[in-house]
C-alpha cells in the first residue's frame, strides 16, 4: 500500500489504484478503517466488534499505519504496565469512479 497525502486522486494508469482498492476491500482492512472512522479504538476492540483474529488485525494495522491510512491517537498503560494503543482512521471519504476513461479513486483524509 502506498503513502497518501491529504487529498489524493488516483487514475487507472497509476498501478497503485488497483492495489489500494484490493487492500481496502480486504475484510480485515475494511473493518479496521470503518470501525475507527468515528472514534479511536484498540486492536482488541476492533477484533471483538468484527470477530476478527487478533494476529491478522495487528498485521493489517501495522500496514495501514505505515501507509498513513490510520494513526495512533492515544497511548495508555494498563495496571500491569502494558502499552495500549488507540488507532483512528485518517480517511474522511473514499470514492471510486469507473467510466470509459478507466478507474479513478479519490481519497480525502481527515
Amino acid at each position: 500500500m502506498t503513502t497518501i497525502d491529504s487529498h489524493d486522486y488516483f487514475q487507472s494508469e497509476d498501478s497503485n489504484v488497483l492495489l489500494m482498492l484490493r487492500e481496502i476491500s480486504d475484510k480485515v482492512t475494511y473493518s479496521i478503517l470503518t470501525s475507527t472512522m468515528s472514534s479511536p479504538k484498540t486492536a482488541s476492540e476492533i477484533c471483538c466488534e468484527y470477530k476478527l483474529p487478533l494476529s491478522s488485525t495487528y498485521k493489517k494495522i501495522q500496514k495501514l499505519h505505515q501507509s498513513g491510512l490510520i494513526s495512533i491517537e492515544k497511548i495508555q498503560f494498563d495496571s500491569k504496565g502494558k502499552k495500549i494503543l488507540y488507532y483512528q482512521s485518517k480517511i474522511k471519504s473514499l470514492e471510486v469512479n469507473i467510466n470509459q476513461q478507466g478507474l479513478a479513486l479519490q481519497l480525502v483524509r481527515r
